[in-house]
This record gives structure tokens, C-alpha cells and sequence, in this order.
């Protein structure tokens, strides 16, 4: 993958869970890292990183005064998951999960857009779900935003191509952070979602993180447009 040093990189949402773990990473390997998120967190103490503090559900005109020049990359972490049954979700449920998802990314990235075009090949990672291609119960409200989050990364990585800035997003199925605590908060729970896994077990955010620091490298500068499906194989493999 090589290194990040010299970079700049931005991640919303980098307080915990997959965020987090991106910060970590992106840390440990030489890149400057802005952590924007509602509320500082002890966790990014001692890690190196400056926090911004940024409600993506509100106004984002302050983000670019807190940050370099240029931007080698961004990645937009803030997700939801409301699992409901259809009959229970209301307008506001889906108009939540479209604030916070996509219309929070589309914010962001119009808020940096002339700060990523100032750098070279920089990159923009969003986050997705195995629910927006793998029909899952419950999922109606979540899945309807994320889908509409892979339409955002296929379009803008089209139009912002001559710029040189590369637009991916990575779709993991359930994996073991605080948003979904909940689903994997027994013994029971935890084993049944390894289960529905081909390759055993749920995904880790370092798992994810991985995926999502490849496609900000030099080592990822050959893809843009896609969806990388970070899911143990829930998308696309069936046991025999």
C-alpha cells in the first residue's frame, strides 16, 4: 500500500467504530489526519490527529478554515442503522437516514471539493451496506439511502475524473462497532451473525478500515467508480 506521508486526509465521522480505525491506520502510516466529528472523543488522545467539530446535519461552511491547503482525501464515515419492520418506519425515519448519509456526504464534499482538487490523485471513500445489493428484512429506510449514496459515488467519480479525484465507496456487512452493538450483544446474536457469514465471522472495523486506506493510497489510483463489497462474502457467495 505504501505510504501516506505528505498527505492530508480528512475523516468525518472518526471518533470510533470504522472511523476510528481508518484514523489509526491512516495514522501509522505517515499521513496528517483531520478528524471532524460532533464531539471530541479520549480516543483520538495521543494519536496525532486534529479534531474539527461538525454536525453533518447542519451547516459545514466553517470545515475548510480548519484544514490545509490541499486534501489528498476524504473519507465520509457517519452511517445509521434503524432496522425496522416497513409498516413502523416513518418519513422522518427515511428523511434521517438520507440527512445523515447522503445529503450530509454531499455537504462535505461540496464544502472540500476545492481543497481535494488542489492535490494530486486525491481520493473520496463513502460507506455503504450489503443491504443495498443483498435484500435484507428490516433494512427498507437504511438500504434506500445507502443505495442512493452508491448512485452519489458512481456519478460524482464521472464527473470529478478530469480533476483527477477518484470516488469509491466500500459496503461491509454487519460488522462489530458501537452503531451496531445492539445486534451482537449476546453470545447468541453474535454467533448467529458469524453464521450468515461464508467465511465464519463478522467483519472488524480494522477489516474495513483496510479496504477503505487502499483506495485512499497511491496504491488504489487505478480505481474509481466502485463498490467494493467488504462483506466475508455475504454478497456474493452461498455455502453448499
Amino acid at each position: 500500500m505504501g505510504s501516506f506521508s505528505g498527505k492530508n486526509i480528512l475523516v468525518v465521522g472518526g471518533t470510533s467504530g470504522i472511523g476510528l480505525a481508518l484514523a489509526r491506520q491512516l495514522k501509522a502510516q505517515d499521513a496528517s489526519v483531520w478528524v471532524a466529528s460532533r464531539q471530541p472523543s479520549e480516543a483520538l488522545a495521543g494519536l496525532g490527529v486534529t479534531h474539527l467539530p461538525l454536525d453533518v446535519t447542519g451547516d459545514v461552511g466553517s470545515l475548510p478554515g480548519g484544514l490545509p491547503e490541499a486534501l489528498h482525501g476524504l473519507a465520509y464515515c457517519p452511517g445509521t442503522i434503524n432496522l425496522k419492520p416497513f409498516p413502523r418506519l416513518t418519513d422522518d425515519d427515511f428523511l434521517r437516514d438520507l440527512q445523515v448519509n447522503v445529503l450530509g456526504a454531499v455537504r462535505v464534499v461540496r464544502a472540500v471539493l476545492p481543497k481535494l482538487k488542489k492535490a494530486d490523485n486525491a481520493g473520496i471513500v463513502f460507506f455503504s451496506t450489503v443491504a443495498a445489493r443483498v435484500g435484507m428484512n428490516f433494512h427498507t429506510s437504511v438500504a434506500t439511502a445507502k443505495s442512493a449514496l452508491e448512485g452519489l459515488t458512481v456519478s460524482l467519480a464521472a464527473e470529478l475524473a478530469a480533476s483527477r479525484i477518484r470516488v469509491n465507496a466500500v459496503a461491509p456487512s454487519l460488522t462489530d462497532t458501537p452503531l451496531a452493538g445492539t445486534l451482537l450483544s449476546t453470545p447468541e446474536k453474535r454467533d448467529a451473525a458469524d453464521k450468515r457469514h461464508p467465511l465464519g465471522r463478522v467483519g472488524t472495523p480494522d477489516d474495513i478500515a483496510a479496504v477503505a486506506a487502499l483506495l485512499l493510497s497511491d496504491g488504489g489510483s487505478w480505481l474509481s467508480g466502485q463498490v467494493i463489497h467488504a462483506d466475508g462474502g455475504m454478497s456474493t457467495l452461498r455455502s453448499v
